[in-house]
């Protein structure tokens, strides 16, 4: 994870292009499934994401913070 908030139950995980490769994506799936088993949101961006469109990144940050009710 690249940041979690407990309390808001998020996980905000930045990927590069070794999260492409098939290994790494059952990796990262099943790990999700287990997240979100226990009541976390995944938001994943990829790494040209955040740097070609940070407000857009930002925006949907902030719109999962505004669900979970506390912003």
């Amino acid at each position: 994870m690249d940041f979690v908030s407990f309390s808001l139950r998020i996980v905000i995980e930045l990927d590069g292009g070794q999260h492409a490769t098939f290994p790494q994506h059952q990796h990262d799936a099943a790990r999700d499934r287990w997240l979100e088993e226990q009541g976390f949101l995944i938001l994943r961006f990829w790494n040209t994401d955040v740097l070609l469109s940070m407000d857009g990144v930002l925006s949907r940050i902030l719109d999962a913070i505004r669900q979970r009710g506390s912003f």
